[in-house]
């Protein structure tokens, strides 16, 4: 393989065919050149977790309804925060590492 070729792959973008949550992998079908290509599993960038930004209110916070009207006493919701993951369908960026073992890691959706 030349290393113009080697470049060309190096940069991918696809479409989100399987994810596995705990392996926090998932596998992406290219349709980039001229046939279609599921790649095996791709590790997905671990990202932080969403943390809203100062002072913003959260439609999750404590909140009372102030009619008095017993459906909208003051309550709240559980929340969970987790990193990101794709979902099937979602069309993402991927990069590979420039070895013959082809390993490769899903950067984020576009």
């Amino acid at each position: 393989m030349n290393d113009l070729t080697i470049l060309k792959n190096i940069v991918r973008t696809g479409w989100v065919s399987s994810v596995n949550t705990a392996a926090r992998t998932a596998r992406v079908t290219f349709k980039d050149k001229g046939k279609t290509i599921v790649s095996g599993e791709l590790k997905v960038i671990k990202s932080p977790p969403f943390i809203p930004a100062k002072g913003v209110t959260q439609q999750t916070e404590e909140k009372g309804g102030g009619s008095g009207d017993a459906a909208f006493e003051t309550h709240a919701h559980n929340v969970t925060i987790s990193p990101w993951l794709p979902s099937p369908g979602d069309y993402v960026l991927c990069i590979y590492i420039p070895t013959d073992d082809g390993d490769g890691f899903v950067i984020g959706g576009i």
